[in-house]
């Protein structure tokens, strides 16, 4: 089967799209995951202070 140029740059598109959307929301997610999760749910500003 062979892909027409157009379908080729939209793939290539969705590729780097996803990529920058992994890259940039892969940590927030794994922090709000474990925040959500947790018992006892932590203070927030403890998460962002390192000092509080």
């Amino acid at each position: 089967m062979q892909l027409s140029e157009e379908s080729k740059e939209r793939i290539s598109r969705l590729i780097d799209i996803s990529r920058v959307a992994i890259h940039y929301g892969y940590l927030p997610l794994i922090l709000y995951l474990g925040y959500t999760r947790s018992e006892p749910k932590p203070a927030l500003i403890r998460l962002i202070s390192p000092l509080a």
